[in-house]
């Protein structure tokens, strides 16, 4: 909405951040210091901090280390809860063996020939699509190491913090995703404080939906509970 500023940062080993580093910083404790860091760096001393999926997991683990730097919090399609998603575990642990083992073609060979890739296609076929693309990102095979770092890392391993955080917090999921369970988005909803909850279309049904069911409950949610001062 109009007065809203938005900064958004990529996080190692994502996006244009590169080289990948070292790998032990592939992991929620140092991607809460870089994005502290940022915050300092734009001379934002407090935000609304949100994110989807792994950017969830990170706003999630920024709000129960610097409470006192959000003023709200938004997770979209949350795929971490207390501890890792079981079905990434296994699949991105996979796919990040294969890419380091084999390479991206043969890797991509073998990946749609192992048993998770074809169950995920007979239940998911676009998650199983989506899954496939991992192999063809570019960079992979140096980057290959984050998928299996940080699907086994968990933003706060302990339920009780996140029933500590007072600030407004929006919470979106949707349904025919084992990437990001709607399950994981309905249980932060009871687990944090007068969390607002919205049910979005899945991309498999319409990506467009799917974009405009979140612009609407991300503008509402700001508007709502953050209005421009008159």
């Amino acid at each position: 909405p109009a007065g809203t500023r938005l900064l958004a940062f990529d996080v190692r080993g994502h996006g244009q951040t590169a080289p990948v580093g070292d790998p032990d910083g592939l992991s929620f404790h140092t991607f809460g210091d870089d994005l502290a860091a940022f915050l300092d760096h734009m001379q934002a001393p407090q935000a609304i901090i949100g994110g989807i999926s792994m950017g969830a997991a990170l706003a999630l683990h920024f709000a129960t280390r610097w409470p006192e730097r959000v003023t709200g919090l938004v997770l979209s399609r949350p795929a971490w809860l207390e501890a890792p998603c079981p079905f990434n575990v296994r699949v991105f642990s996979l796919i990040s063996s294969l890419l380091q083992r084999c390479g991206p073609t043969h890797g991509l060979e073998e990946f749609q020939q192992s048993e998770i890739y074809l169950e995920t296609r007979a239940q998911w076929p676009d998650v199983a699509d989506s899954l496939a693309q991992q192999f063809l990102k570019p960079g992979v095979e140096e980057s290959a190491v984050k998928l299996e770092r940080i699907i086994r890392d968990t933003p706060h391993p302990d339920r009780q913090a996140w029933s500590r955080i007072r600030v407004p917090t929006l919470i979106l999921g949707n349904q025919l995703d084992p990437i990001h369970p709607f399950e994981y988005a309905e249980e932060l909803s009871h687990v944090i404080p007068g969390a607002e909850f919205a049910e979005i279309t899945p991309k498999s049904v319409s990506v467009e939906r799917h974009g405009a069911d979140v612009q609407r409950a991300l503008d509402g949610f700001l508007r709502r509970r953050f209005p421009s001062p008159s």
